[in-house]
This record gives C-alpha cells, structure tokens and sequence, in this order.
C-alpha cells in the first residue's frame, strides 16, 4: 500500500494539470478575445502615454 500512497499525489496533479491546460486552451479566442484583445491594447497606450518622450533628458 505504500506505493498507492506515493503515487496518489502526483496523479492528482498531473489530472489538476492537464484540467488547467485544457481550460487555458478552450478560452482562447471565441467572443472574448476582442474584449481581451481590446483591453490589452488600451493598456499598452496608456502605458505608452505615461512614459515621456526618448529625447526629453532634462
């Protein structure tokens, strides 16, 4: 019985693993990826907006 207790928790993760990747995969795209999409790119301009221009060394 010892072996069933040694192996328990990796198959346990390994299934909670494969469970997540699965996840992942399936919630790419589809009608969220625009929102996503859209949300990443507002970031990166405000980020862009916030950083002062490359020549402006004072």
């Amino acid at each position: 019985m010892d072996y069933l207790s040694a192996l328990l928790p990796p198959v346990v993760m390994a299934v909670f693993f494969v469970g997540v990747i699965r996840v992942i995969v399936k919630t790419q795209g589809g009608t969220q990826k625009a929102k996503e999409d859209a949300a990443v790119d507002a970031a990166l301009e405000r980020a862009g907006d916030a950083r002062p221009p490359a020549g402006a060394d004072a």
